[in-house]
């Protein structure tokens, strides 16, 4: 009865009431200044959400006269799905808004990103991946210099520790990844990419591969490495993209060797079949798998 009922309201109501059910879960309250400092509503128009609100889930919600605040109920059971990654996101860096001053909903603190992308730059190539369109750009390769070249991005990549693109070469005739922080100067072409440049002919990344992931075998305590990481029947299998899957095991200190010999503190989580990155190009990037040949993963 709750999803027909909230179904039939408008996506901003909708938008509304799911960030009440959200501060109720994660902060165990909410008044009308939170709802029209996130929105811009009206005291009244607060007002009415949260009677809304209410309504449609009374065992979520109790109202405190004393402090005028609507505090979370003993029997409460969210009403709408809230995705882990996007409320650790909203407790970081706040609830978005047109506020330029971003603010944590609690006290949290993450490693400083030590270089984030130039917005003059991401925006036209993330124009250029919308519009399907080939662009020119100045690029600072460590194997190659600077050089001027054509690409046709098609994806963003977040590897963790920085921001790259997915890309047809055409100085290189293949498919590469681009670091976005060392791209200068970029320029949309007003042209089609060709066949051989769309994405569904990237094999590195149509192809997917699946990973099995175990407690690394010197651990003394599995139980509870299976324990931090959620795993179930003992394992974390993973399908991942090949053009992923090396930025992924070196992000999460994977030991990808064969015969678990990496020593490390760090060393948490153990590649259980290191063939499954046979023919991965960026698999070099893994800790402690033996590359079979001279592969370049990127620009």
């Amino acid at each position: 009865m709750h999803s027909q009922l909230v179904e039939s309201l408008s996506y901003a109501q909708r938008e509304r009431l799911a960030y009440i059910d959200f501060r109720l879960y994660f902060m165990g309250e909410i008044g009308r200044p939170d709802l029209a400092g996130r929105f811009g509503v009206a005291p009244a128009g607060a007002t009415r959400d949260l009677a809304l609100y209410r309504e449609i889930a009374p065992q979520n919600i109790e109202f405190d006269g004393s402090s005028k605040i609507y505090r979370i109920a003993r029997g409460f059971v969210p009403i709408f799905e809230h995705a882990p990654q996007r409320v650790l996101s909203s407790i970081s860096w706040g609830g978005g808004g047109l506020s330029g001053e971003l603010q944590s909903m609690l006290p949290c603190e993450s490693p400083t990103v030590l270089g984030n992308p130039r917005l003059d730059v991401l925006a036209p190539i993330c124009r250029a991946i919308h519009a399907k369109r080939p662009v020119a750009i100045r690029y600072h390769s460590m194997s190659s210099g600077e050089s001027e070249r054509v690409i046709v991005p098609f994806a963003l990549v977040d590897t963790g520790v920085r921001l790259h693109i997915r890309a047809f070469d055409r100085k290189s005739g293949e498919f590469r990844d681009f670091f976005v922080t060392r791209i200068e100067a970029p320029k949309l072409l007003n042209e089609e990419p060709k066949a051989n440049e769309r994405p569904d002919n990237d094999i590195q990344w149509t192809r997917i591969v699946e990973l099995d992931l175990v407690p690394h075998p010197r651990l003394s305590c599995p139980e509870i490495i299976r324990m931090d990481y959620g795993m179930q029947e003992g394992s974390i299998r993973i399908r991942v993209r090949a053009a992923i899957a090396g930025y992924m095991l070196l992000r999460w200190s994977v030991d990808a060797s064969p015969d678990h010999s990496l020593q490390g503190d760090e060393y948490r989580l153990w590649l259980k079949d290191y063939l499954a990155l046979y023919g991965v190009k960026n698999a070099v990037l893994a800790p402690g798998y033996a590359p079979h040949g001279k592969d370049s993963i990127n620009e």
